[in-house]
């Protein structure tokens, strides 16, 4: 394997300005109203990056991600070190970044597209792609100081991808489109992927970060704490949140982080035998069942469990929102069961769960992601498996089962006994 990234003893300082207060300048009339501090925003990064690797950046606010990114990407100088890529780079670490507000989104995508390093040519064959992808046709001579951030984040992501980089490094960005624009992106990502492309992503969605990388840098207060798989750089990760005091607030979600409250121990499947287990059938009814413990009262605590497919998107939400779940004393033990059924197409799922206050604004708790395999239902496509039933038989056949339908609907006062037999007889009332 040959390298795409080099970083040796990366380090980035910046002057911080500290402003003295009035008073205290007027009765020191003769010194300096303003103290400069040096500030280190990151030091000590070694870090190589394979041709076609993915590899996650991910720590609390402030703890140096974006400023690495911003020295991987060309945009700011080291201040100590040295940053080494070799290949074309696609940064997309700041919303807007390589846009002129004054130019429409058509003319910024040849400037966006120079800078990237492809010609006139290049461009005018891929300009229909990018414009549908971005699906911003209606606004494309359209001066993008006028676009939203999403606009702004769905051009310059499209123009980024078809420029078919070596590198490509996404921050945080992604988080200001919506849920479907998201989902395209990462699927996209995929497809980059798959073609040898090298990325580098910074984001506070774990669950993203474990599915698309192979290693993780976990950065903590500029310092670097460990490069490793996904598992153990999320799990040092937690670690350090289940001891810390401090509220942040996630730049992605807009959620707060109150770490030290509560904290995962352990997440599982359980089977329908009752015991842990990695893999089940199709229909099969399921366990995901999570250990935690309080460290502070609780007067309340909100449970919410994601499930992820096989591509990464979510394929089923919920949480015990519209239900209280009553009071937690600090230093006990919580255990907390979600149960369905795997109604879903053969293939790997990945399950999380999160613990936060009843106000859906706070979240105290993020688990790692439970993997596991449903198995048996290799006919059905998409995200789920609404086990359709499939009939044959004459035309009275049919329009007798659709009436029975519609009379169950109506309420034609039929018993319901008699309905529910016509139902099972199209549907059925188990798998076969």
């Amino acid at each position: 394997m040959t390298t795409a990234i080099e970083l040796r003893g990366v380090g980035k300082r910046f002057t911080k300005y500290v402003d003295t207060p009035m008073l205290v300048t007027a009765a020191a009339r003769f010194r300096p109203r303003t103290r400069r501090d040096k500030l280190w925003a990151i030091r000590g990064v070694d870090l190589e990056v394979e041709d076609g690797e993915s590899v996650g950046i991910i720590g609390r606010n402030g703890s140096g991600k974006s400023t690495l990114m911003t020295m991987i990407g060309g945009i700011t100088a080291p201040t100590e070190g040295s940053v080494k890529v070799w290949g074309r780079v696609a940064p997309l670490i700041s919303v807007g970044v390589g846009f002129h507000k004054e130019l429409t989104g058509r003319e910024n995508v040849y400037v966006n597209g120079s800078i990237l390093g492809l010609t006139r040519k290049q461009i005018d064959s891929r300009l229909e792609a990018i414009i549908d992808f971005a699906e911003v046709e209606e606004f494309i001579d359209t001066p993008v100081k006028f676009y939203s951030s999403g606009m702004y984040v769905r051009l310059g992501f499209s123009v980024a991808v078809h420029s078919e980089p070596d590198v490509l490094l996404v921050d945080e960005v992604l988080a200001v489109g919506d849920i479907g624009f998201q989902v395209k992106c990462f699927e996209r990502m995929q497809e980059v992927r798959a073609r040898g492309t090298t990325i580098v992503m910074v984001s506070h969605n774990l669950g993203a970060i474990q599915r698309m990388c192979e290693r993780v840098l976990f950065v903590n207060d500029g310092t670097p704490q460990l490069v490793a798989s996904p598992d153990e750089a999320i799990s040092a990760f937690h670690r350090l949140m289940s001891t810390s005091t401090e509220t942040v607030v996630d730049a992605g979600s807009g959620k707060r982080m109150e770490p030290g409250v509560v904290r995962i121990d352990d997440i599982e499947l359980i089977g329908k035998g009752g015991e842990p287990t990695g893999a089940v059938e199709a229909s099969d009814p399921i366990v995901v069942r999570v250990h935690a413990h309080a460290l502070q009262d609780m007067d309340d605590i909100v449970v919410k469990l994601l499930l992820f497919g096989p591509d990464g998107t979510v394929v089923y939400g919920d949480s015990t929102a519209d239900q209280s779940l009553g009071s937690v004393r600090a230093d006990s033990d919580i255990t907390c069961d979600a149960a369905f059924r795997a109604t879903l197409p053969t293939g790997t799922y990945s399950a999380m769960v999160h613990l936060e206050r009843p106000d859906l604004r706070t979240t105290l708790f993020q688990s790692s992601l439970l993997s596991f395999f449903v198995n048996g239902r290799n006919t059905v496509a998409g995200q789920a498996d609404l086990e359709a039933r499939f009939t044959l038989g004459s035309a009275a056949d049919r329009h007798r089962h659709l009436q029975s339908l519609t009379n169950l609907a109506d309420g034609d006062g039929r018993g319901a006994g008699e309905d529910v037999d016509d139902l099972e007889t199209l549907f059925g009332r188990t798998r076969r």
